[in-house]
């Protein structure tokens, strides 16, 4: 029998550990993304034993892991921090049986069953796909948002504004999304102030007249933000004329970025049908253009934007991937 000498120890061949099995690579279910959307589709189908895989991407639990306290999601009196009910939407998504791999799908091929997902390191395949890559706040490039992340700069009145009665806002942006948000934040702000690059607003005409007759809303116009600053917190933006270049100091205590949201869908152009504005298509339910792949969460939805409208549409996908396999098995 061979051995091999390591400094004092013997290895014999017959005590080397055996090589791993070939990593699977088929399953019944591939889920595309982790966030609140993926972790419950990966929920629901795994209890509906089908083998399933959630690859996670490069940011798992997506934009939830850049936010602070979640007060408005059901089940926690007490509120609950981003990232934590995201590890716990993990943790329960692991104990129902789904397989999590943190890799970044790089490519897919819709056009033949079974489908094929391939990441960095490995090709899948799968009989049914969910994609649940969420959305991306559009920034504005600012090192501050960075900064004061979490820290006085959000991207989402209705998770955010409860935080910040009685003080002055700022909100960044002209069209529906902007005055929405300003309109919603005037029910906890003493004053709220919208910076538009232009001097007219993109915004439904209708929106534009709550907007004009709601006397906590002031317009800066011909205005963007240059600069965020403050200590441990924001505490005050620095405007810039976009003609005249003139500089002001405007304090608040949060900047509200609302310029739009990219959809992370790049990697399904020419496998799906994609609106103008790069959202995933729904035809059936959650079904895609491509029957035997469906969508859940921010990446079709531009409408409610929800941590817990994200986990509905996850349910949602779920049932119609079981329905789906059930009908085609």
């Amino acid at each position: 029998m061979m051995a091999a000498t390591e400094g004092n120890t013997v290895l014999v061949e017959k005590d080397k550990p055996k090589s791993p099995d070939k990593k699977k690579t088929k399953y019944d279910v591939i889920i595309i993304g982790a966030g609140p959307a993926g972790y419950t589709a990966g929920i629901y189908c795994s209890r509906a034993r089908h083998d399933t895989l959630i690859l996670s991407g490069i940011l798992p639990g997506g934009q939830l892991v850049n936010t602070t306290d979640v007060e408005n999601y059901p089940g926690f009196s007490e509120g609950i921090m981003g990232p934590d009910l995201m590890i716990v939407m993990r943790k329960q998504t692991e104990r129902m049986g789904a397989t999590i791999i943190d890799d970044e799908v790089v490519n897919v091929d819709f056009r033949h069953m079974p489908f094929k997902v391939l990441t960095a390191s490995e090709e899948y395949e799968g009989k049914a796909i969910i994609i649940a890559t969420g959305a991306n706040p559009r920034k504005l490039g600012l090192d501050g948002e960075k900064t004061f992340a979490g820290k006085g700069v959000s991207y989402c009145a209705t998770c955010d504004g409860a935080f910040f009665r009685n003080q002055e806002l700022i909100v960044a942006g002209g069209g529906d999304s902007a005055i929405e948000e300003a309109t919603f934040l005037t029910k906890f702000a003493s004053t709220v102030h919208i910076v538009h690059r232009r001097d007219k607003l993109r915004a439904s005409k209708i929106m534009q007249e709550r907007a004009f007759a709601n006397p906590k809303i002031k317009f800066h116009w011909n205005n963007e933000i240059v600069d965020i600053s403050g200590n441990q917190k924001v505490q005050s933006v620095i405007l810039k004329d976009t003609k005249t270049s003139e500089k002001t100091t405007l304090n608040v205590g949060g900047v509200f970025v609302a310029i739009g949201h990219e959809p992370n869908s790049k990697v399904f152009q020419n496998q799906i049908e994609l609106d103008k504005n790069g959202y995933i298509v729904l035809k059936n339910r959650t079904e895609t253009s491509v029957k035997g792949v469906f969508a859940a969460g921010d990446v079709h939805d531009h409408t409610y934007r929800q941590a817990v409208t994200a986990a509905g549409f996850g349910c949602m996908a779920a049932i119609d991937v079981d329905k789906y396999l059930t009908e085609n098995s």
